[in-house]
């Protein structure tokens, strides 16, 4: 676990966090987006997986070999069923 008030991730640092994963779900707003870092843009995904001022957006779960961040309650009903 890491405290994302002490441990900023940006750029490249976020990209190299979820790179190898086999999937990333945002949630924005009421939105939920899948992505798939094999075949998405890198820019692509970072403009997702990051808020305005460029920090990775919070929360972030990891289970296994996907990522899940952002919040909305409808990602995290579908996290825990």
């Amino acid at each position: 676990m890491v405290d994302a008030r002490k441990t900023v991730l940006q750029g490249d640092a976020a990209w190299h966090l979820v790179a190898g994963a086999d999937q990333i779900v945002v949630a924005a707003g009421g939105k939920i987006e899948e992505l798939l870092p094999a075949k998405a843009a890198k820019d692509e995904i970072l403009a997702r997986i990051t808020g305005r001022t460029g920090n990775l957006r919070a929360p972030v779960l990891r289970r296994g070999r996907v990522f899940y961040i952002g919040y909305n309650d409808a990602l995290y009903a579908l996290i825990t069923s």
